[in-house]
């Protein structure tokens, strides 16, 4: 019985605190309806009348044909994520030949390295270097 008590209790005194908090007061809706026939600020900007509202889904039917300025405009945002397509798709092959250039430079500085090496090593003194493929001066 003592738990009901307090449960009660408890439950009046949460509707009191919000019956006399200040936010309750701003939430309320106000009585006067001259605000809701015409909304001010960001309200305006959400909802529209209701004859723009009816023509808005009689005009725009699935079949329903577009009319030039919504053609061009759809047709600017496909060109303009094309652009946007190419470009990327650009400089990923820019970077990829860059990539590819210096890693074919090292490899060719990595051979040249070893074929000078091989023909140190392999040179008996007694003939002459061969010139072939070598950088000339």
């Amino acid at each position: 019985m003592s738990c009901t008590y307090a449960t009660v209790l408890a439950l009046l005194a949460v509707l009191l605190a919000l019956s006399l908090s200040l936010e309750a007061e701003s939430a309320a809706v106000p009585s006067s309806t001259s605000s809701t026939t015409d909304p001010q600020g960001p309200l305006r900007r959400v909802f529209m009348k209701e004859v723009d509202a009816s023509n808005f889904f009689r005009r725009r039917t699935r079949r329903g044909a577009k009319s030039q300025d919504e053609i061009n405009a759809e047709q600017r945002l496909v060109l303009a994520a094309d652009e946007r397509r190419r470009e990327f798709h650009e400089e990923q092959r820019n970077e990829f030949e860059n990539y590819a250039e210096e890693d074919n430079d090292e490899q060719d500085e990595r051979t040249r390295a070893s074929t000078e090496q091989w023909r140190e090593f392999h040179y008996d003194g007694m003939h002459p270097p061969q010139e072939y493929n070598r950088p000339s001066v």
